[in-house]
């Protein structure tokens, strides 16, 4: 096969710009463009690897020395945690990039122009999922629920539009799926709060529990709401009424 050495030069550049250019913005690390062009010019030094022999194991240590100098050159040298990530977040970059280029050469063998052009935009996509699963993950939280003789350990997510309260006590009610607490249920008398949802209105049967823990935080003016839906959110058990970040 013949390699041209013009091309390999420019698409290396390239790939390492983008690699460098997406750790910038999702690191936030507001480093000058400059500074990126200037590491990614340094990052032709791999390409020497292509022409003199190195043992495998020094190859890795030989490019993980070059790609800690690069992080250092694009984004400066603060500390060894800064550095870390840095170096952690670019190898991490090329893996995934490298993946998908390879796939998509073997399966449609395409050029080094089209690899040009969508390299950035599979950067994007993976640095758009990253972040809206943070958010996402923020949102989650470990709810304890303590009965006189039972108690429950579930997965809560945070739901903004949960703002059902009792309207006598003004107590916050945390939704949970009535299967969940079948052991409780049976041998209380839940009380009935009136609620209001999309034009529906009716009676959510609640009970008081003896304490609830969220996130290590024990709260104890909440009610337990008695759901008859499944929840559709994978893994959740209940639905944290919005009040929730407010105390903890």
């Amino acid at each position: 096969m013949t390699v041209y050495i013009d091309v390999l030069v420019v698409v290396n550049f390239l790939f390492d710009f983008f690699l460098l250019l997406t750790i910038n913005v999702a690191l936030k690390r507001f480093s000058l463009i400059r500074r990126l062009v200037l590491a990614s010019l340094f990052g032709e030094v791999t390409l020497l690897s292509l022409f003199i022999p190195i043992p495998s194991l020094g190859l890795t240590i030989l490019k993980v020395f070059l790609g800690v100098i690069m992080v250092i050159i694009a984004f400066g040298y603060k500390n060894m945690k800064y550095t870390f990530y840095n170096v952690v977040y670019l190898y991490m970059l090329s893996v995934i990039l490298g993946g998908f280029i390879y796939y998509l050469n073997v399966e449609f063998q395409i050029s080094y122009a089209i690899v040009l052009a969508i390299a950035p935009f599979i950067l994007y996509v993976f640095v758009f999922s990253i972040k809206a699963l943070r958010e996402i993950k923020n949102y989650y939280y470990k709810v304890e629920i303590y009965f006189d003789r039972e108690n429950y350990v579930m997965t809560g997510f945070l739901d903004t539009g949960n703002k059902l309260c009792d309207p006598v006590t003004n107590k916050p009610i945390i939704l949970v799926n009535k299967k969940k607490l079948k052991g409780c249920i049976n041998i209380r008398s839940p009380m009935y709060v009136p609620y209001s949802a999309l034009n529906y209105h009716g009676l959510l049967p609640c009970i008081k529990p003896k304490y609830i823990v969220v996130n290590d935080k024990l709260l104890t003016n909440y009610l337990i709401g008695l759901s008859e839906k499944n929840f559709k959110l994978n893994g959740v058990d209940c639905l944290l009424n919005y009040k929730i970040r407010e105390d903890i």
